[in-house]
């Protein structure tokens, strides 16, 4: 039985990768930063069997003791401060936990595998952000980054770094750069899940708008079950190497908002939406849409879920939990009413 160690696995990623790899017979630990994280039994229940073990990518002592526990064959290391608009507010919380993070791990195993690093294969959560102020579209593995955000300079130290240890112990360490992907699991800060819910507010009576930044930027959107399959395939090829997984489609914001609103048969969203400032980036990023060909010629892989079926995924979603609210709050104002 393959063992496998996942930072990061009370998120989208972590909890759609845990449950692939216990559907493949693996056995499946996960590292949090305290038993008492709220989202424990919601791992616990979509990944059955998991082992969680305390840890901190910021404690480099606790890292090592995960890996010495876990025995791994495969380390996926997906924790990080995820959340763009964060870093700005963020930036040195972000480097420590989304940059050097990546480099304790790295240093957990070397040290915990007596510098036979090849022993376990190390996956690094590298993220388009790192081209940030594109410099050839679509985006490519060979296209120079250019970060925008203290989030996309955090990960591109993490990318390195992950290539030096490849380069300077031997050790299979392979980094996907992934676009961006989405799904009903995705957190509530995110543009898309903000959207998704919002709407669903909106159709239900719950809330009247939703407010949001810049409506123009385009961005390549697929489904997080699509690309954690893209993360292990990296992991079971023969020679460690790095890959960009995308659709290859861009879209706007204004497009997310027409599917999104027509999914609950409102056709004008103007006054549906505030721009407000707050919401704008301080150095943006206009465009990013991935080339997957490599991905799909050495790997294998493609995404199976469009930008509409995965916007009206999030919002078929959205409605169902808005609503077990409403019935919810209305049993609770009934059961108060009565004499």
């Amino acid at each position: 039985m393959p063992r496998a160690l996942i930072t990061g696995i009370t998120g989208q990623d972590g909890l759609y990768l845990g449950e692939m790899l216990t559907a493949k017979g693996y056995e499946v630990f996960g590292l949090l930063r305290g038993q008492s994280n709220p989202k424990v039994p919601t791992v616990e229940s979509l990944v059955p069997g998991v082992q969680l073990l305390e840890g901190d990518l910021t404690d480099l002592p606790s890292l090592i003791g995960a890996v010495e526990i876990a025995q791994p064959d495969e380390v996926y290391n997906l924790g990080a401060i995820s959340f763009v608009g964060v870093s700005w507010r963020q930036a040195e919380l972000t480097g420590e936990i989304t940059g050097m993070g990546v480099l304790r791990m790295l240093e957990a195993i070397r040290i915990a595998t007596g510098n036979e690093m090849d022993k376990v294969r190390f996956y690094q959560a590298s993220s388009s952000e790192m081209f940030g102020k594109v410099r050839e579209v679509p985006q490519r593995e060979s296209t120079p980054f250019h970060p925008r955000s203290p989030y996309g300079v955090a990960k591109t130290f993490g990318h390195y770094m992950t290539v030096n240890y490849r380069e300077s112990y031997g050790a299979f360490a392979v980094s996907g750069i992934l676009f961006n992907h989405e799904s009903p699991r995705r957190g509530i800060e995110f543009v898309t899940r903000k959207v998704t819910r919002g709407v669903a507010r909106i159709a239900l009576g719950v809330q009247e708008s939703i407010s949001l930044g810049n409506l123009e930027s385009r961005r390549d959107w697929g489904f997080a079950g699509d690309y954690v399959d893209a993360m292990w395939r990296m992991l079971q090829q023969d020679t460690p190497d790095d890959y960009v997984v995308a659709t290859g489609e861009t879209h706007s914001i204004r497009e997310l908002l027409d599917v999104a609103f027509a999914r609950v048969g409102i056709d004008d969203w103007s006054r549906h939406v505030v721009q407000d400032p707050r919401f704008f980036r301080p150095a943006e990023v206009d465009i990013l849409v991935g080339d997957p060909t490599k991905a799909m010629d050495k790997l294998g892989w493609k995404p199976t879920v469009g930008f509409q079926e995965l916007v009206e995924m999030m919002i078929d979603n959205d409605l169902a939990i808005e609503r077990e609210q409403i019935d919810r709050a209305e049993r609770a104002a009934t059961r108060l009413s009565r004499p």
